[in-house]
């Protein structure tokens, strides 16, 4: 299939664990993941902070520490590029890492919070730093530990995000999923969204998914092998 770049003006980049993975970011679902090694109940979920904030702080400091030391892969520039040529595209990205920043992109939607955020639940003020991997703070000037900014497990995703997601996906004419199964909801609703209104959909893993069926187009290929091959289409 031949893309007319000059057909499509709004593009949604829906990327997921496989697109960080290539860095060397760990993954936290599927085999060898970090819940592989940890349980969430003790890590992830609100009960657990409210039992131990400063254990809590510690294990996402150290996922904070393992992120920076890992490096944008040749997708991400990739993407950042098209970016550049397209004001009208957005990410949509399941990853809490921050790699799409640090490849410069813009438009970036995180589905499940940053990594790089936390956020005072009295004030609700949110405290940024992707550069430094420890925390600076770890406690608002209020005195309440600072909780960092991410969708835990038991969590309901954030409804302005959310719906901003839909605003922009339900709008796009080219729709392309990068490293992502997008079989748990509400993010599986994602790519049905984009189709239902009409959207061209590419997917670009190296393996079928459960949503692969919804996809115009499949590039089974990795996240850079996949986006290099897109861009000689774009």
């Amino acid at each position: 299939m031949v893309i007319d770049s000059i057909k499509y003006s709004k593009i949604v980049f829906f990327t997921g664990a496989g697109m960080s993975a290539e860095s060397g970011v760990p993954t936290y679902r599927g085999s060898g993941g970090i819940w592989d090694s940890y349980k969430w109940q003790d890590y992830a979920c609100q009960s657990a902070f409210d039992a131990n904030p400063e254990h809590v702080l510690d294990f996402h400091e150290l996922r904070r520490i393992e992120a920076k030391k890992c490096k944008p892969h040749v997708g991400h520039q990739i993407i950042t590029e098209i970016q550049n040529n397209n004001k009208s595209s957005w990410i949509v990205t399941q990853n809490i890492d921050g790699m799409h920043q640090r490849a410069q992109s813009k438009n970036v939607i995180e589905l499940h919070g940053s990594l790089w955020e936390l956020r005072c639940e009295a004030e609700m003020k949110i405290f940024m730093d992707i550069k430094n991997p420890e925390y600076a703070e770890r406690s608002c000037k209020c005195g309440l530990i600072l909780r960092p900014n991410i969708i835990w497990f038991e969590d309901n995703l954030n409804q302005k995000i959310l719906n901003k997601t839909y605003e922009i996906v339900s709008q796009c004419d080219l729709f392309i999923s990068i490293g992502t199964s997008g079989s748990v909801f509400p993010a599986a609703g994602i790519p049905k969204l984009a189709k239902s209104n009409g959207a061209l959909c590419i997917e670009i893993n190296p393996e079928n998914t459960p949503m692969s069926s919804n996809y115009d187009m499949k590039i089974r290929k990795s996240a850079s092998e996949g986006l290099i091959d897109l861009r000689k289409e774009l």
